[in-house]
């Protein structure tokens, strides 16, 4: 399957609630399994509870108080939750913005670095990072500064494939695999995104799985 990147459209009370509770991201990550809620917030207390050499050099059984109840569910407002994804794109695009394989200015590093981590909620490849409506907003008006045009000249197969950028296709014959194409069309899934997004008022949500 690989590494897929994924795009949420979240409030800013929504990105409060998901920090505060992060089990609550597989809410809008996996909406059609109402248990995964469940076991996440019962793996999460597991992982609070002291281990043996602690409890028997003393520590409590538990610590902290007793888990509260479940809250109740995510109220998603109009355009709340996933949006689309970049298929394996994500990485050649982040190098077409920044230039680098794991680095780059703000704010077009977005797709491997900034935002809030969501906890340490695994979702797949880490845990999910939310931007705010006001950082979206940043990154949206950033990328509109930069033309499809100006992203096809920093194309570079060579210098991808020696930074080890992922999937490690770019130096394929562009007669029998438009790599570059392929990178220019989520890009345009990416624009899309982000002005619904901000269209919205909304805040945006990346993870990998």
């Amino acid at each position: 399957m690989g590494m897929v990147l994924s795009l949420g459209s979240v409030s800013d009370a929504t990105i409060q609630r998901l920090l505060a509770d992060p089990p609550l991201v597989w809410q809008i990550i996996a909406p059609d399994d109402p248990d995964v809620y469940a076991r996440a917030r019962r793996e999460g207390a597991d992982r609070n509870r002291p281990g043996f050499f602690a409890r028997l050099f003393g520590a409590p059984a538990t610590t902290g108080p007793t888990p509260a109840a479940p809250p109740p569910p995510l109220a998603l407002s109009d355009g709340e939750g996933l949006i689309a994804d970049l298929d394996k794109a994500w990485h050649g695009i982040h190098f077409l913005f920044t230039g680098s394989a794991d680095d780059g200015r703000p704010p077009l590093n977005f797709l491997v670095a900034g935002g809030t981590e969501v906890g340490e909620e695994d979702v797949g490849y880490g845990s999910a990072r939310a931007f705010t409506a006001a950082e979206t907003r940043e990154i949206a008006t950033a990328l509109a500064t930069v033309s499809d045009d100006e992203l096809r000249g920093r194309f570079a197969p060579k210098a991808m494939m020696a930074a080890d950028i992922y999937p490690g296709i770019w130096d394929r014959d562009p007669d029998d695999d438009d790599t570059l194409g392929y990178l220019i069309e989520y890009v345009g899934t990416l624009r899309e995104t982000l002005a619904t997004v901000t269209g919205h008022g909304h805040g945006l949500m990346v993870f990998l799985s």
